[in-house]
């Protein structure tokens, strides 16, 4: 079940009326770690026993890490973790990459991983691995050190809002929460439905829409000219983001409904004006998870300005593999370790220029930032979308006009070009059409007289029914 799906509609409506009939906190929280292990074993059964193996071997391990603060304790438990981790998602990729440098040193090898190595991905492993070493470090620290039994600890971690693709959750931004399921509130069950009708519209009638035109191009880079080449990347960037903080929104929206509060995942990313402000704004709980648990415990910037580069780079790069087995997501990262490299010793030529913050010339660059972060953002995109790094090439050098067509033409009609702008006009106007609505709250919505709020319900449930895109999984179920 995806959001975006009808049957999962069901199973929301489902959930609601039991959740709504249960009569106390013990009911409801039982009832919600129910639903949650149903949605996830809806998409392949066998891989909830993995699941429930690893919530199981994970709750032991925190409570030892919460009882000894023993660094030994944490160390085991994320070995395990990573080890469970890699297995699953990257033996292949290791093993091709071996069998491949033994190629390079003249040694016999087989020509790839063997079939048996390519499994099916467990649904959310990256996401609910993450969970779990969240509350063994916070443990270790003390910074969220509490007892909890091992159903409050299984719905932490599956709750089915996050549970695929996220927010990445600290244990007290959710456990607590989970410990006083309220009953269903009209005010929440308003603000969380129109969450998640906005979430619904990024995904159903833009991601899906752009998806179409984003793989015209990245299937078929050799017949790409300069126009569709831009074009195809443009798609893409705005599909990753229309259908990732589409489903982040989705997520806050279906938590908000049984009254618990989840944190934002995306401000506006495109709008940034540099490449740190981007990781500001995009994937919000990912970028703060690798600083806290990653950038941090490797020194942060507290150790000179080669070894701050180097833990840039290294977290970067790290997070560029979380993001996928394949060698174009490590260049993915470590493009954008390069240019938050590159953004801090600038600013520090600046500030040794006399350029002063918030200063006309600090104005100029600052605005003349935002086109250029967006393009140095559009470049790591073709290497995220690419299948191999022969593509990326080919893509990237038909956007600077260097390619010459060596396959049949890829072309766009008009009414996708129109789709790519429209996309585009939604992404700069988005953050005053939140303010807007942030200003004003949605409570004149329910002044609006009954028949004419059916009918925009009407009107909207028909517009994807009609112009919706091909119902597609989210971009992030795959890591």
């Amino acid at each position: 079940m995806i959001f975006s799906s009808f049957s999962f509609f069901v199973f929301l409506l489902a959930t609601l009326l039991l959740y709504g009939a249960a009569r106390n906190q013990r009911e409801r929280a039982a009832l919600m770690l129910a639903a949650s292990l149903i949605f996830y074993a809806s998409w392949k059964p066998a891989y909830l026993l993995l699941l429930l193996a690893s919530l199981a071997v994970n709750f032991r391990l925190y409570q030892q890490v919460l009882a000894t603060r023993s660094r030994a304790w944490l160390s085991v438990a994320v070995v395990l973790n990573l080890v469970f981790l890699g297995a699953a998602k990257y033996l292949a990729f290791l093993t091709e990459t071996l069998f491949g440098l033994a190629g390079l040193a003249g040694l016999a090898a087989p020509p790839g991983a063997p079939a048996w190595m390519h499994w099916a991905l467990p649904l959310g492993i990256s996401f609910y691995t993450f969970h779990m070493l969240s509350a063994m470090f916070d443990a270790y620290r003390g910074v969220w050190a509490k007892d909890v039994s091992f159903a409050r600890w299984c719905l932490y971690v599956t709750f089915f809002p996050h549970l695929i693709a996220g927010p990445i959750l600290r244990p007290g931004q959710l456990i607590d929460q989970l410990g006083e399921l309220a009953p269903l509130n009209a005010a929440n069950f308003r603000l969380g439905g129109a969450i998640v009708a906005a979430g619904l519209i990024k995904k159903a009638l833009f991601a899906d829409n752009l998806a179409p035109i984003a793989d015209a191009a990245f299937n078929n880079p050799a017949g790409l000219d300069s126009a569709s080449a831009w074009i195809g990347t443009l798609a893409f960037a705005f599909q990753i983001y229309f259908d990732f903080s589409g489903y982040s929104e989705m997520a806050i929206g279906l938590a908000l409904l049984f009254g618990v509060k989840l944190p934002r995942n995306f401000l506006y990313p495109y709008i940034s004006r540099n490449p740190t402000e981007f990781w500001r704004r995009w994937h919000i709980t990912l970028s703060l998870w690798l600083r806290d648990y990653l950038y941090i415990a490797l020194g942060g910037n507290r150790q000179g300005s080669l070894r701050t580069a180097f833990n840039l780079m290294a977290t970067m790069v790290l997070g560029g593999l979380w993001h996928g087995a394949n060698w174009t997501f490590v260049v993915w990262g470590a493009l954008h370790g390069v240019y938050l490299i590159g953004h801090r010793l600038l600013n520090a030529a600046f500030e040794r220029a006399g350029v002063q913050a918030g200063g006309p010339v600090s104005r100029l660059l600052s605005l003349a930032g935002l086109p250029v972060t967006f393009a140095l953002v559009l470049v790591t995109w073709v290497f995220f979308r690419a299948s191999g790094f022969g593509d990326a090439w080919t893509v990237l050098t038909a956007m600077a006009g260097f390619h010459e067509r060596t396959g049949p033409a890829v072309g766009f009609r008009l009414y996708e070009i129109g789709i790519v702008g429209i996309a585009a006009l939604l992404v700069t106007l988005e953050p005053l059409l939140v303010r807007i609505s942030e200003r004003h709250g949605i409570g004149w919505w329910w002044r609006v007289p009954f028949w004419l709020r059916g009918g925009a319900y009407a009107g909207l449930v028909l517009s994807i029914v009609a112009f919706g895109g091909t119902t597609q999984k989210f971009i992030y179920f795959d890591f």
